[in-house]
């Protein structure tokens, strides 16, 4: 996972059907997984098949799928740079990079929650439907998009953003976009969602 989990942090699940998802196990290194560590499981939570434990954590993944039916695949992780963010209470909401803008518009954080509790589906209540990139305060990062492939370059998008925000904020802070640059990006922004549908 580049990095992006320690141990048998964080946590990955994809919709594989209509009423059902494939998750990871609870407590397995995602750097080592193998077909035994991946649990077939109702949307509600309940294990079909694999073994081992459903993540505590499912209560996130079941919520965005919940409330997006375009989603297909969550990729929660804890990489160092976003997390930094998260843990100093900081959204990654400046409008500075192009291509954040236009593919992100902002990346918000949620207040924190406990984790592994339904605090943390309820914190990202405001912000799902809107995003698809979420910091997790004093947690991590979520991301989630129609394939895994997606989520998954979501997260090294954010990370990367995080890591330039970072060095940045060491060099005297970003420099947010002017009005009349926003202006023309959210004409491209308006061209590619055209060319999406």
């Amino acid at each position: 996972m580049n990095n992006f989990l320690s141990a048998t942090d964080g946590n990955i699940s994809v919709r594989a059907g209509r009423d059902y998802v494939l998750t990871t196990a609870s407590n397995t290194c995602k750097g080592k997984l193998i077909e035994k560590n991946i649990i077939k499981a109702d949307l509600m939570g309940n294990k079909i098949q694999g073994n081992g434990l459903i993540s505590s954590e499912f209560k996130l993944h079941k919520y965005i799928y919940e409330k997006r039916k375009d989603v297909n695949a969550v990729v929660h992780t804890h990489p160092v740079f976003a997390t930094a963010f998260a843990a100093a209470g900081i959204a990654l909401n400046k409008p500075v990079y192009p291509e954040v803008y236009i593919f992100f518009g902002k990346i918000p954080l949620a207040k924190y929650a406990t984790p592994s509790t339904n605090e943390v589906p309820n914190s990202i209540a405001k912000l799902v439907k809107e995003h698809e990139a979420i910091l997790l305060a004093n947690h991590g990062l979520v991301t989630f998009g129609k394939t895994l492939e997606e989520a998954y370059f979501k997260t090294e998008k954010v990370e990367h953003i995080a890591e330039i925000s970072f060095y940045a904020r060491m060099l005297g802070g970003e420099k947010s976009l002017t009005k009349a640059q926003i202006k023309k990006l959210d004409k491209i922004k308006q061209q590619i969602v055209s060319i999406k549908k």
